[in-house]
């Protein structure tokens, strides 16, 4: 045979090992080459009478993550393209025949007669996991790094391979549903408990135990092609599957909003499926899968959170030229819930870190936040005792700037204050090495103007973290505009070693993350202001796709710091720059009322200790004339609150604070969640094409006000046609 994606060998044994191995790439990914190497390998081991069984593994630090997605471009192209020579029937059913092709090979493999087993390390994830689901056995290592899982979800997918009909016949459906619904990848020693893996063993061993299998006689032959067989739930027409199915959909309402054509197309699948032979279930699964392969939401979903994140996780807007870096020592100065958490993941990527602070006691107590989030994972059982001391070991907590010395980075995160922060910087540049890099966590707050107060500005660099740092993925990195290639280039390394993803933004005020939240908020503000129900606003604005409401996000980021953010522009930029409806409500929340946020336990919502948040009834004594919310249209209030945050993405592209597409989708999903259904802000513009987006923009300015007015780029590009992103039949327009 002639292999270049695998490498194929047989024992003395009779038993053969495939070793998926692909060259020029760190992890194996499943391409059209695999796939005809995968059915050249089942043919060799059907047709060869000496072969008793074969073996799967990967040659690589980790099994596979699954599918090259970008296959998918080609597939809508062809569409497209076939579509205008051949008519759209005969386009979709090579649509339909080409979507399926690994379903059709999966099922070639589990029906060829001769066992297969799979010898997992590592992760196996998507279309990966779906191959051993199709393998007749599994053997999975005993490593913290394995994992197995059908993420598809996540972008705007579901497991299309025969994923969805072989997890719920081998698990219970419930626990089949949640994993596929919300992407879990779960860990060998829960996957040998839910009936997914048949061993698990020490990674050198999984070849031979997968081998031992085939060799004492394991059958080529899936539990459900056998006569007899039922599904580990019973039939969905019985009085156990009754008992899944109506919550299984109310689940699906509530968490989705019926935003997400693949969560309603995953269930409908397992739910077709489990009432039919194997063969007519992956034949269902197809035709859902098709369907939304070819919706817009999966195309703009596909190619924000994969093909865009991944571009951007690479380097995308790295400097080129530059040799790589990873500082050794990192400084953080700000010892608070921010920088502590700075200090955490930093030192969690293996970085040594010295965390500053006013006194030694404040310093410790930030980096007591790092014993604590290393404390839940180990009694969640995702880390040991020794990794926390070794992490631990890595901070230094020091009072004094002068043991910032020897710190290649240094990163400031204190008090969002420009006083503050320009004297703490000048103290903190006046002990850096040459040539080290100084940065600043700011959230809103111009880093040109923070600039003057260092002394070589091309040295200086906005890191923006999000809160919770560990928990968040985005991290906005601000370029000033004195800032040098170098300060860029350490910045994004560094944001890439803690493995999260980095968008480049221009300098301005609220840089660009924040500007879209400030609008957002700001809406349900004003909302608040017209009467309409506070439940109504926070109701709304999830089936939008947001996910949390306006009120409640407020609450968290607190009151007064929005207050204060208000008061700061007002100042330095001019009356005209905030709204006065909205200032008079915060002034009232806040100086009138206390009610800061879940700081201090009362914000819009009330925090009862021991019991859920809930609405603050005292917000009705803010309405003077309360709406009746069945004269309200729920279809305005969505258009308004998703609407506003795309008119700023295109504002900052405008103003040059954003130069590409592809961090504006990204950094809104990432930083802020907004509806990821859509792709994005500019995706969602794009989607609707910029004429008939601008026509609703105006619409919503002549009734709600000239927030909506959109701007010179909109309208330029509705009267040229033009996108953020290519012309229309590209992925983003695949249907």
């Amino acid at each position: 045979m002639n292999l270049t994606q695998f490498r194929f060998e047989v024992d003395a044994d009779g038993i053969a090992l495939a070793t998926w191995d692909m060259p020029d790439r760190s992890m194996n990914v499943i391409t059209v080459a695999v796939m005809d190497e995968l059915g050249t390998i089942i043919d060799k081991v059907v047709e060869d009478a000496a072969i008793k069984g074969c073996v799967i593994t990967s040659g690589k630090e980790t099994f596979s993550g699954g599918a090259d997605l970008s296959m998918l471009q080609d597939l809508g192209r062809g569409f497209a393209e076939l579509a205008k020579t051949k008519g759209e029937a005969e386009a979709m059913q090579v649509f339909f025949d080409e979507s399926r092709r690994l379903s059709v090979l999966y099922r070639r493999l589990e029906t060829c007669g001769k066992p297969f087993a799979a010898a997992i390390h590592g992760v196996c994830v998507g279309g990966a996991f779906e191959l051993a689901l199709a393998c007749h056995y599994r053997v999975l290592s005993d490593a913290d790094a394995t994992r197995v899982g059908l993420p598809e979800i996540k972008v705007g997918l579901f497991p299309g391979a025969g994923g969805s009909q072989r997890l719920p016949r081998l698990m219970p459906t419930p626990d089949a549903l949640q994993m596929m619904a919300r992407g879990e990848q779960i860990r060998p020693a829960l996957a040998k408990k839910a009936g997914i893996a048949g061993a698990v063993v020490p990674r050198e061993a999984i070849v031979d135990t997968a081998k031992a299998w085939i060799r004492d006689g394991g059958k080529g032959v899936a539990p459900w092609d056998e006569q007899g067989f039922r599904p580990p739930s019973g039939r969905v027409y019985s009085p156990a599957g009754m008992q899944i199915w109506p919550p299984a959909n109310a689940i699906y309402r509530r968490e989705t909003q019926d935003n997400y054509p693949a969560a309603r197309a995953l269930l409908q699948a397992v739910y077709e499926g489990l009432q039919l032979p194997m063969d007519q279930a992956l034949r269902v699964e197809s035709r859902y899968f098709a369907a939304v392969l070819r919706s817009p939401v999966a195309a703009a979903m596909i190619r924000t959170l994969f093909l865009s994140k991944q571009e951007l996780d690479k380097g995308a807007r790295r400097p080129r030229g530059l040799p790589p870096a990873k500082p050794a020592t990192v400084g953080i100065v700000g010892a608070g819930f921010m920088g502590a958490g700075i200090a955490y993941v930093t030192a969690l990527a293996g970085m040594n870190v010295v965390l500053v602070d006013r006194d030694q006691e404040t310093a410790e107590k930030g980096k007591g936040l790092s014993h604590k989030l290393m404390s839940d994972q180990i009694m969640k059982g995702r880390a040991k005792t020794a990794d926390r001391d070794q992490l631990l070991a890595r901070i230094t907590a020091a009072a004094d700037y002068a043991a910032l010395k020897d710190c290649d980075l240094v990163v400031e995160a204190v008090f969002e204050d420009p006083r503050v922060k320009a004297e703490v910087l000048a103290q903190v540049d006046a002990v850096l090495k040459e040539g080290a890099i100084l940065a600043t966590n700011t959230s809103t707050l111009p880093i040109g103007g923070l600039a003057q107060h260092v002394k070589a500005p091309e040295r200086f660099v906005g890191i923006h973290f999000f809160s919770p740092v560990e928990k968040m993925l985005l991290v906005e990195v601000i370029r000033g505009a004195q800032t040098g290639e170098k300060a860029l280039a350490v910045a994004l390394d560094f944001v890439r070693a803690l493995k999260k993803t980095p968008i480049v933004v221009n300098d301005a005020r609220g840089f660009y993350a924040n500007r879209c939240v400030l609008a957002y908020v700001r809406e349900g503000h004003l909302m608040l202001g017209e009467g309409i129900p506070p439940a109504m606003i926070e109701n709304v604005a999830r089936q939008a796709g947001m996910p949390v409401g306006p009120l409640a996000l407020n609450d968290e980021v607190a009151l007064d710091l929005a207050l204060r953010i208000l008061k700061a522009t007002k100042e330095q930029v001019g009356p005209d720059a905030v709204d006065p409806a909205q200032e008079a409500l915060l002034v009232r929340m806040v100086e009138g009322e206390a009610r800061l946020g879940r700081k201090n336990g009362k914000g819009f919502y009330d925090y009862p200790e021991g019991g859920p948040k809930r609405l603050w009834p005292g917000l009705r004594d803010f309405q003077t004339m309360p709406r009746d919310p069945d004269g309200v249209d729920v279809a305005v209030l969505k258009q308004r609150f998703l609407v506003v945050q795309a008119l700023e993405a295109a504002r900052a592209m405008e103003e040059k604070v954003l130069t590409d597409p592809r961090e504006g989708d990204v950094g809104a999903i990432l930083g802020f969640g907004f509806a990821p259904f859509t792709g994005g802000p500019l995706s969602y513009i794009d989607g609707m094409g910029a004429a008939t987006f601008v026509g609703l923009a105006q619409r919503l300015a002549d009734v709600h006000g000239p927030r909506f007015r959109p701007g010179a780029l909109l309208l330029e590009m509705a009267k040229t046609g033009a996108r953020f992103y290519g012309p229309a039949g590209d992925l983003g327009q695949a249907a």
